[in-house]
């Protein structure tokens, strides 16, 4: 896939394996699928996908790892995942040992000592789960506004929003509305993050969608970043994790984590 392409189809880029893979709901599949009768450079893109993936799942080609180095793999990880527990939500983690191994298996048709040592670096150059975590944030935010499913709940009344989330996920979010802070509340519907159900909170800043997930965790630091243009701000506070991402400006953001917390402890 080309630079240009790249830039192009960012946001279709994270749905194309999950696609290949059988990885994505009959909504978002669709959504796909409808982008793929548009967009040939995808659909190339997806055929060499599929045909690699078909070359090395060929009984004789699929590369089997020693079991050492699938232990060594797994211990790695092991060790990842309990340093950055603190900022994802507890169940289901994403299993990573199948990433690695589903990496390592693509380069089944070099001799056995590249595959180790090609396995190395791909494992070793794995992204942290703090921005795999981020990357989840992303694509949800953005699948959020291009599948025109951007709430479940369609008011800006909290005390509607907040009893709308009951029975639907397993603890309750904190709803506040701050239209007179300049962040009007839109909605709210229940997304999927890190393995689970999360809330979201939609807010809007100047027609910009700020969209707000929140779920039980332990408390964690405080993080501020930017991803392909995209401000995200994540803080802990009573037990829960709360992402909030947009394009809006970092300090439009800032203001409202502020104003946000605020209105909690009112």
């Amino acid at each position: 896939m080309s630079e240009a392409h790249q830039n192009a189809c960012a946001e279709w880029r994270i749905m194309l394996h999950g696609f290949v893979d059988g990885e994505l709901d009959g909504v978002h599949a669709a959504q796909f699928e409808g982008h793929l009768a548009t967009c040939e450079s995808c659909r190339t893109e997806m055929e060499r996908v599929t045909a690699v993936r078909k070359i090395i799942d060929q009984d004789g080609v699929r590369w089997r790892p020693p079991e050492a180095l699938r232990s060594q793999v797994l211990s790695m990880l092991s060790f990842e995942q309990t340093a950055a527990a603190s900022s994802l939500p507890r169940a289901h983690r994403p299993p990573f040992w199948r990433r690695a191994f589903d990496l390592a298996r693509q380069w089944s048709f070099i001799p056995s000592l590249a595959v180790l040592a090609a396995s190395a670096f791909l494992f070793i150059n794995t992204p942290s789960q703090t921005l795999i975590l981020q990357d989840e944030i992303m694509a949800s935010h953005v699948r959020s506004m291009m599948a025109d499913h951007l709430t479940d709940v369609l008011t800006s009344d909290q005390h509607t929003v907040k009893p709308w989330f009951n029975g639907k996920i397993d603890f309750s979010p904190p709803v506040s509305d701050l239209t007179k802070d300049g962040f009007p509340l839109v909605g709210g519907r229940v997304d999927y993050i890190g393995g689970r159900a999360v809330a979201a909170l939609v807010y809007r800043r100047h027609g910009h969608v700020i969209n707000l997930f929140i779920w039980p965790t332990a408390s964690g630091t405080q993080t501020t970043t930017e991803r392909d243009g995209y401000n995200m701000v994540q803080w802990s506070d009573g037990g829960l994790t709360f992402w909030a991402i947009s394009d809006v400006a970092s300090g439009d953001l800032a203001e409202f984590e502020r104003f946000f917390r605020s209105a909690e402890r009112l």
